[in-house]
């Protein structure tokens, strides 16, 4: 048994490429710039839990959008009928519709064929209408309705975040803003991250902001009442003004915008200027409204409204109103980069400080390498000189984790150094099931190159198997999970292949290399420590205690239900939607002096808690039923309150999250947990039979309903993260599940006349040792994650750390009896 040597000389090179793309990530920055250049210098990108930015979602107004496009259409259909002249009394809207309205029964096909003619014509002419996007019904004798398809919608939203993706990109650009990510959420949302940027109210004014900018006439009161044709508009500081609704000059005459400060006053202004269009008319209003007020409207809201003096020939013109510098330079950004083409609203926020990226990033490393530092030591205290092989493996594993991150330019997130965290335990599970089968080939004195064969060959099916399981909850946590969360199942996922490649490929090549090197005649794999060893034979009749496992995990489960009814789950700003506002002090601060200021807010619903430490707090607001800019206004003024009767406190993270988003992730974890169950069924279904597949499942549900009992006992906060601890809790569960099920499978297939209730026992006993030393290197791996990984990820931590060993207990106790009872009603089935 040799090594191939062009096989050895690939993995050499594997390595040694990963290590070159994986160094820069690790070294300081002073240094990757001295690399020559044919070294890589990419590094990873950190997310903005880790770096501190700003983070927003923006979402299409579907009801502002198709009520414009139906006034526009509305207005347009009327001219043209009109013009036709084919007996129409009126053509107004009801509800949802657009509703025709004839002088004459008889002329309706006429009518309707005109009705055609200009849709067809409007569609020939760019437009955003498509032939047959709309319903042409008839009401009655004398109307005709016509309602919008939803094909022709979802075209207009498609065309208009494409503009709106563009805008987004230029308003940033203006600002000067590097590194930004803008990309699609779905059909109808647009994410965008800023890292670094620390002011998420400047974000929310640039992004927040139509930017429908319109001239109009200020029109006076008559007798009190607000004449015909106008409307009553206001600006910032609540002066009222009646304006015609006329537009004189449109926002799209614009091309030019600089902010600046007036010569006479000092004070931040807007300088813009028309095109040849906007300057004629803006001449032409000027010079017959000489004494007149002209509005400037933005948004609905006015900016200012000068007398007009003089004609204005020169085509520019002074916006000046109660501005900033900043806003001055804000407003001056969002003209120059034009109107978004539709409403956009921020339906979720999140802004996290400089100070707590850095925070979080020393807990994820103090975690991570105290956490490897565990694995490796088990692992040497386990195995002795072979364990160092398989650390070895795991040190290559977390590399080229590193190197594919970095060429994948995939972004790290404290939940994904979670994810490389929990892969470290798992990915060991392929070394112990390989160890566990050499150790048993040379008790039966079996050659040492005959014991690594088979060794590796018997691991082989069940690596494959169990790995697998794990893969399918990260897969299913990938597409149904979303920032953060999807960073985890990315990690997690390249830490689980790498781990088989390491483990099949280059131990098993380090192993070879070993054994014919020193001309070893037999492996002798043996502990540090004599007592870490399971015995060689264990002969435990597990199945004895079938009926007293099933009937305690079900009284926990039953027990469960009962604490998720009446206490609930701590539902995280994820799920609930609202205001959030993480706040740290250089000392500890009585909670209940904040509580009694912001109870005079009058801002409904709220609560103050400690997050992590007695220097740090959370204050969490219900969502406020009536708009977004509720929420941001709210926020502000807890953030304002809160520096007032804490001078040194400083603003560390503030998150908005709007119903649309809470309910869409609340959708997304269901679904998430469904398929993952559903796609453990199927492939255990197809790998083993449906009996197994049916107990793994079982099993699942009382593992899962146990771990929400956690949750609502401990008031652990539910959010995104702890969605993930589930998914991965089912991969991991079934995982374990599958070693025994191999073990199982392969008695059945050799030693057929064996008891069926004595098989499982074997199978557990043999498969005992592997159960516990990978439940143990996981919760080695989990466990610093859980006691220093902070708030964010104890959510995903402290569950999984009780998962482990609920699921390690359950594949004994629960899943084997379930067999059991299924195996011993198929055979009398049969039977009968």
């Amino acid at each position: 048994m040799r090594n191939n040597s062009w096989l050895v000389g690939l993995y050499i090179f594997i390595c040694f490429i990963g290590m070159l793309i994986a160094l820069p990530s690790v070294l300081p920055q002073s240094l990757v710039d001295k690399f020559p250049s044919f070294m890589p210098k990419n590094r990873i990108a950190l997310g903005l839990d880790l770096r501190g930015g700003s983070h927003l979602v923006l979402e299409v107004d579907e009801e502002d959008l198709v009520g414009g496009l139906r006034q526009m259409y509305l207005g347009e259909l009327r001219s043209f009928l009109r013009k036709e002249g084919v007996g129409v009394v009126s053509v107004h809207q009801i509800q949802d519709k657009i509703v025709v309205s004839l002088s004459n029964p008889l002329t309706r096909a006429v009518v309707v064929g005109k009705i055609k003619d200009f849709l067809q014509s409007a569609s020939s002419q760019g437009s955003p209408r498509q032939k047959n996007s709309f319903s042409i019904m008839e009401n009655g004798e004398k109307d005709i309705s016509i309602v919008f398809s939803q094909k022709n919608i979802s075209e207009v939203i498609a065309l208009f975040i494409e503009q709106s993706m563009e805008i987004v990109r230029q308003r940033i650009d203006q600002i000067g803003i590097s590194e930004s990510t803008i990309q699609y959420l779905g059909s109808n949302r647009i994410l965008v991250q800023l890292p670094g940027e620390q002011n998420p109210l400047r974000l929310r004014q640039l992004l927040g902001t139509t930017a429908k900018m319109s001239f109009h006439r200020v029109v006076d009161r008559q007798k009190g009442m607000i004449p015909l044709g106008a409307s009553l508009l206001r600006d910032d500081e609540g002066n009222e003004y009646i304006v015609n609704d006329q537009v004189e000059i449109p926002g799209q005459n614009l091309i030019g915008a600089v902010a600046n400060f007036d010569e006479k006053t000092h004070q931040p202004t807007v300088d813009i200027s028309f095109d040849k269009i906007g300057s004629d008319r803006f001449f032409d209003i000027t010079r017959h409204n000489i004494g007149r007020m002209l509005a400037v409207v933005l948004d609905g809201k006015v900016l200012t409204a000068p007398v007009i003096n003089q004609a204005i020939s020169t085509g520019r013109a002074q916006i000046s109103g109660y501005f900033t510098i900043e806003k001055a330079g804000i407003l001056a950004a969002i003209l120059r980069s034009g109107a978004f083409p539709v409403k956009l609203n921020i339906i979720e926020e999140r802004s996290v400080g400089a100070s707590l990226g850095s925070d979080s990033i020393y807990k994820g490393i103090r975690a991570s390498v105290v956490g490897f530092t565990l694995v490796v030591l088990f692992m040497v205290f386990l195995y002795g000189k072979w364990g160092l092989l398989a650390n070895f493996a795991l040190l290559l594993n977390l590399i080229l984790t590193v190197a594919c991150l970095t060429v994948l330019d995939a972004t790290l997130t404290l939940p994904g150094i979670a994810g490389i965290v929990l892969g470290i335990g798992l990915s060991v599970d392929a070394n112990i099931l390989i160890n566990e089968r050499i150790r048993e080939e040379s008790r039966k004195n079996k050659s040492a190159f005959y014991s690594l064969d088979m060794g590796f060959s018997r691991a082989y099916s069940t690596i494959i198997d169990s790995n697998m399981t794990v893969l399918i909850a990260t897969i299913v946590l990938f597409f149904c999970g979303i920032g953060p969360v999807r960073g985890f199942a990315v990690t997690m996922g390249l830490s689980i292949v790498i781990s088989m490649f390491t483990a099949i490929s280059i131990v098993r090549a380090m192993m070879i290399f070993i054994v014919g090197y020193k001309k070893m005649r037999q492996i002798d794999i043996k502990p540090l420590f004599q007592f870490l060893t399971i015995p060689d034979r264990t002969a435990i009749q597990f199945m004895k205690a079938r009926f007293l496992g099933i009937g305690i995990s079900i009284l926990l489960s039953v027990g469960s239900i009962v604490l998720l009814c009446t206490h609930g789950l701590n539902y995280g700003i994820d799920f609930e939607g609202g205001v959030q506002i993480g706040v740290s002090t250089h000392k500890p601060v009585d909670l209940s002096i904040v509580r009694s200021n912001l109870e005079a807010l009058k801002i409904g619903e709220f609560s103050v808690q400690s997050f992590d430490d007695e220097k740090s707090f959370l204050v969490r607001l219900k969502y406020q039923p009536s708009d977004n800019h509720a929420q941001e206004h709210i926020l502000e003024l807890v953030k304002k309150k809160i520096i007032d009767i804490i001078p040194f406190a400083t603003i560390r993270s503030t998150d908005i999250v709007g119903p649309k988003i809470s309910g869409d992730l609340i959708k997304k974890g269901i679904i998430g947990v469904i398929i993952a169950a559903v796609a453990m069924l199927i492939y255990i279904w197809i790998r083993f039979e449906w009996n197994f597949a049916i107990g793994a499942i079982a099993t699942l549900i009382l593992d899962i309903t146990k771990t929400l009992g956690l949750f609502s006992l401990c008031g652990i906060e539910f959010n995104l993260t702890a969605v993930a601890a589930i998914l991965t809790l089912i991969g991991y569960s079934v995982n374990d599940k599958v070693v025994i099920y191999d073990c199982m499978r392969k008695k059945m297939l050799f030693q057929e006349s064996l008891p069926f209730r004595e098989l499982i026992d074997k199978s557990i006993n043999e498969t005992l040792a592997r159960s516990i030393y990978t439940s143990m290197t996981t919760f080695l791996s989990i466990l610093p994650m859980a006691v220093w990984g902070g708030q964010v990820v104890s959510s995903f931590a402290i569950p999984m750390a009780f998962g482990i060993f609920i699921a390690a207990s359950s594949s004994i106790f629960i899943a084997a009896p379930i067999l059991l009872f299924l195996g011993d009603w198929r055979y009398r089935y049969a039977r009968d």
